[in-house]
């Protein structure tokens, strides 16, 4: 049982298809495959999109895009230090942070992790590493960059509140440049899929950049995937998918 999303070119056309997808059944699926050919780049349609659900989110007090993409990968930081130096700064707001916000915080997660002994390492690096040594020896390793997000120690007794995306695998094509696939075990698509879309959008341009490669498409699945109703109930997230299809429409005859 799946249901695969009509490829799409950027990460707010691929918002519009999945949800509107769920929409036309009941507002929920299982392994929902979504795929963006360039999922780094917006263009204005796309960025009126993400105002519009981003103004809704806000005025229903939800995170906003900006909140739930910098989980994956915080941008900003990374614009302010470069790298390796936003790591140290990302892990010191981290520590800051109390436990109720430290839910979802994906990148923490990718970038710091403690072996048995006590050891600390970035796994991030260490994969970026890998891939831009193979990239200098031009050698032909494809499918050696896996990062797991999903620990078995924090994680084995949550049954609600835990982390939903479980791991990500970069994959290098030898045309379509640097890939990324993406799985959840849960996802909500009104309050989480535009901004992880993004954020994963940006992570794989960093990772792209740091081992001097090219970005290429991000592919999504959703083992469970539903659109929340939270506050606003199902006429309204209806009404939000359809400003936004019209808005894709009408920037779309406007360019013809």
């Amino acid at each position: 049982m799946y249901r695969p999303i009509v490829t799409q070119q950027s990460c707010a056309r691929a918002w519009v298809a999945a949800v509107g997808s769920l929409l036309q059944s009941n507002s929920d699926a299982y392994n929902v495959i979504i795929d963006v050919v360039n999922p780094a780049v917006h263009d204005e349609q796309d960025h009126a999109v993400i105002k519009l659900v981003d103004d809704f989110l806000r005025s229903f007090e939800n995170a906003p895009i900006s909140t739930v993409a910098n989980t994956l990968f915080p941008q900003s930081l990374y614009d302010i230090h470069g790298s390796p130096n936003f790591y140290q700064a990302y892990h010191g707001n981290f520590d800051r942070l109390t436990d109720s916000k430290r839910w979802g915080r994906y990148f923490e997660r990718i970038s710091r992790h403690r072996l048995l002994d006590g050891t600390i390492y970035n796994p991030l690096q260490e994969m970026i590493e890998k891939l831009a040594n193979q990239n200098e020896a031009r050698s032909t390793y494809r499918c050696a960059y896996e990062l797991a997000v999903y620990d078995p120690l924090l994680d084995r007794r949550m049954f609600y509140g835990g982390q939903c995306m479980s791991f990500l695998s970069f994959k290098l094509h030898p045309e379509a440049g640097l890939m990324l696939t993406a799985m959840y075990r849960n996802h909500t698509y009104i309050t989480r899929l535009l901004g992880n879309l993004i954020g994963l959008g940006r992570l794989l341009a960093f990772v792209a950049k740091e081992a001097d490669l090219r970005v290429g498409s991000l592919t999504v699945i959703s083992t469970h995937a539903e659109v929340d109703t939270g506050d606003w109930g199902i006429v309204k997230a209806r009404g939000l998918v359809s400003k936004a299809q019209n808005i894709l429409d009408i920037q779309k005859s406007e360019a013809n």
